[in-house]
């Protein structure tokens, strides 16, 4: 998982692109998102996008900070209580 931030916004004001690259089957997910988006946005978008496609992930290697990917964890195990 990668970000590029710093684009120029979109009619929905997005401005950035979350990058997920899954290696095994050799896909990518190129996802507009808001540079201003929390763990808990993008985990939902997460969720949304790529999860729904191809299930939850066993590891996360992002750009960012490890709080950030812990946070990520969090949320997506939340998100997926809720709906169950």
């Amino acid at each position: 998982m990668e970000f590029i931030i710093g684009l120029l916004k979109t009619m929905r004001q997005h401005d950035s692109i979350m990058i997920v690259v899954d290696r095994f089957i050799r896909v990518a997910h190129f996802i507009l998102v808001e540079s201003t988006f929390l763990a808990s946005d993008v985990a939902h978008v997460f969720i949304k996008y790529v999860v729904t496609l191809h299930g939850i992930p066993k590891k996360i290697v992002s750009d960012r900070d490890v709080k950030f990917t812990s946070k990520i964890w969090k949320e997506l195990f939340a998100d997926m209580e809720e709906e169950m």
